[in-house]
């Protein structure tokens, strides 16, 4: 049995590029859970300890409960990541 795929963006509210990335998960019928960062220092906190960013957006894909995330900022890298995932 193929272990089913998460995706999830953490994001905040105004972002243009946040919107951009959950415009072209939509389009591409890629389920997502959204993390809203906005107000929540906290939770910037957690992307600075699991990969070394504060800024927003950084996509997690996980499959098997290992997780990588997508942190530099353009599509042209969220594609990239996906490439082979079955989703």
């Amino acid at each position: 049995m193929a272990n089913e795929v998460s995706v999830v963006v953490w994001s905040k509210e105004g972002c243009s590029y946040c919107n951009e990335v959950k415009e072209y998960l939509m389009e591409q019928n890629i389920a997502y859970k959204t993390v809203d960062v906005k107000d929540h220092d906290e939770f910037r906190d957690i992307l600075d300890t699991k990969y070394g960013v504060r800024h927003v957006p950084v996509v997690e894909i996980g499959e098997g409960g290992v997780y990588k995330g997508v942190t530099e900022v353009g599509l042209e890298h969220l594609k990239a990541a996906l490439q082979g995932v079955p989703v």
